[in-house]
């Protein structure tokens, strides 16, 4: 069986995008990403893409102040001492319904994220993530 990994990424991509407003608080964020079961969403202004935020991101500062603390809300105290404007990467990588297969498992094999929004023009269309990539790939075998 061969593998067909130049046909464009639409292909496998998720159309649904659960994204979050950059006015949005983090408790909004942890919301939708438990909500809907995922670890990456774009971050929009005005429907534009501005950032990306993952749930790792979420994590890591609730685990860096529940450290130092015994007792008290920790993740009510951090999120309102940060927003999502504050914790998203700025200006993400993007890549085009034109790309490839192939050329998105490059992209992420050689970088550090494991997510990438889906841009036309400055409309975002999708999200394919490691996972996407993977569940492809096994679904040839």
């Amino acid at each position: 069986m061969t593998i067909s990994i130049d046909i464009p990424i639409t292909t496998i991509m998720t159309k649904q995008i659960i994204s979050v407003d950059i006015k949005d608080g983090l408790a909004r964020a942890e919301h939708l990403f438990k909500k809907h079961n995922i670890r990456h969403m774009p971050v929009t202004d005005h429907k534009k893409i501005v950032g990306m935020l993952s749930m790792n991101d979420l994590l890591r500062i609730s685990f860096a102040d529940g450290a130092y603390r015994e007792e008290g809300d920790i993740q009510s105290d951090i999120y309102e001492m940060f927003n999502v404007k504050n914790l998203m990467v700025r200006t993400p990588e993007t890549i085009s319904p034109k790309n490839t297969v192939r050329e998105v498992t490059s992209l992420l094999t050689n970088r550090k994220f494991h997510a990438l929004p889906v841009v036309d023009g400055e409309e975002i269309v999708g999200m394919v993530t490691t996972t996407d990539l993977l569940k492809y790939y096994l679904s040839m075998f």
